[in-house]
């Protein structure tokens, strides 16, 4: 159940507006009810389905999840072709409803190491949600937060564009949207993995033990009331926060 404090937290406060996820667990979730490590990626998919609809609810505009890294390669061959096997059936099957439901999908991360018939897939499901705005649903899928910061600054020195902090930002693969107000990482290891690292710099971090699979409305709404209770500052103290009109750097993480 959720707490009341909560409860009052997430339903009187503003909700963030970028939300983050690393979705860590499923295996070991899958592993303590003796199941292959795929079905815990299978059980995953409902949880995000139900974060989805979630995050709609409570009017956060973006939701940027951790589908498969780029260091995830390294998995047993069998778990990475299950996942593979598994994100193309989760296309087929989730984009319809997804595109009713207001969502648009976009897939940040490498592609060239992806088969034709998973990038087709991929291409498929953001042109036909193109048109919709209720939330962006950014599934992170080969993607690091190192290749995203070199792939950026490799396109800005073959444009011969001088390398600013703005420049970086908009060259990155999530320069679409704002950096996140809120990570939340599930699982219980305290660290976020390589995810989003350029655009992670004043984002507010919430570890919690939960597998992702058991990971639904009430575990998200207890990081949202955690989310509540931070004081943003972003290099100022709470005097000059409360004196101050909100600056760049506050309209960039709002």
């Amino acid at each position: 159940m959720v707490s009341t404090t909560s409860t009052l937290l997430v339903a009187s406060a503003k909700p963030p507006g970028h939300v983050a996820i690393v979705m860590d667990g499923n295996g070991r979730w899958a592993q303590k009810r003796w199941l292959p490590r795929v079905a815990g990626h299978k059980q995953g998919v409902e949880s995000l389905r139900g974060v989805v609809k979630a995050c709609i609810e409570r009017g956060v505009a973006v939701l940027s999840v951790f589908a498969f890294s780029s260091e995830n390669w390294s998995r047993p061959a069998d778990e990475v072709s299950g996942l593979m096997d598994l994100l193309v059936m989760a296309l087929s099957r989730e984009v319809p409803s997804l595109e009713k439901s207001g969502v648009r999908l976009h897939f940040p991360g490498d592609r060239s190491g992806l088969s034709a018939r998973v990038v087709q897939g991929l291409e498929s499901a953001e042109r036909a949600t193109a048109h919709n705005s209720a939330l962006i649903l950014n599934v992170c899928f080969n993607y690091g937060g190192r290749w995203d910061v070199v792939q950026a600054a490799r396109r800005l020195a073959q444009q011969g564009v001088e390398i600013t902090e703005e420049s970086l930002s908009a060259a990155t693969a999530l320069s679409h949207v704002g950096d996140p107000d809120l990570l939340i990482r599930t699982g219980g290891e305290l660290r976020i993995s390589n995810f989003l690292l350029w655009q992670s710099a004043y984002t507010e971090l919430v570890f919690t033990e939960c597998l992702w699979p058991d990971f639904d409305d009430a575990e998200l709404d207890r990081a949202l009331g955690e989310f509540a209770r931070r004081d943003r500052r972003f290099g100022r103290t709470a005097e000059q926060l409360a004196q101050a009109q909100p600056t760049a750097v506050d309209k960039r993480h709002a």
